[in-house]
């Protein structure tokens, strides 16, 4: 179900390419409602994802629907209803989450609708589930301390034998 219109735009069509670029650099999409929020919290909220490597970007409902079947991608068009912002994310997107979790708390006008992450989609309390998990760093760093431990433990104690049979 692509473009239906019988005379097509040039405007259009290149909004939507420009629209389909920017998806295609992402590799997941959390959905927002925007409605009520200032410019200034707008702004606020895109520094702070932009922190972390994430574009927000406000989107045309139905430019952005054609974008993501021309992608083949999951449906995510029940989510493509009302003002629609959409937070791209490369990587850490647990963590782009949270942000928006907590700015939503903040600013209770910002709604997150739901979540297209790996191919699967999430609605707005999976979303929330998935954004209280540790990120991939985080999960790095918790295996490396436990592995860390792990043979340091193990050295102390060898030498603790050491120690032991050379008294002896």
């Amino acid at each position: 179900m692509a473009v239906k219109a019988k005379k097509l735009q040039p405007a259009k069509t290149q909004a939507i390419a420009d629209i389909k670029a920017r998806f295609d650099a992402a590799n997941d999409y959390i959905f927002t409602e925007y409605r009520g929020l200032t410019v200034e919290q707008i702004t606020a909220l895109r520094g702070q994802l932009r922190e972390k490597g994430c574009a927000y970007k406000v989107v045309k409902n139905n430019f952005a629907r054609i974008a993501f079947e021309e992608m083949k991608k999951a449906d995510v068009s029940s989510y493509l209803l009302g003002p629609t912002a959409v937070a791209l994310s490369s990587e850490e997107t647990n963590s782009i989450a949270k942000i928006l979790f907590d700015f939503s708390k903040e600013t209770p006008a910002l709604v997150i609708k739901g979540a297209l992450i790996d191919g699967e989609i999430y609605d707005a309390k999976k979303i929330e589930a998935f954004s209280k998990l540790p990120s991939k760093k985080e999960l790095i760093s918790m295996f490396m301390s436990a592995l860390q431990a792990t043979t340091s433990k193990l050295a102390r104690t060898l030498q603790a034998v050491a120690d032991k049979k050379a008294e002896a």
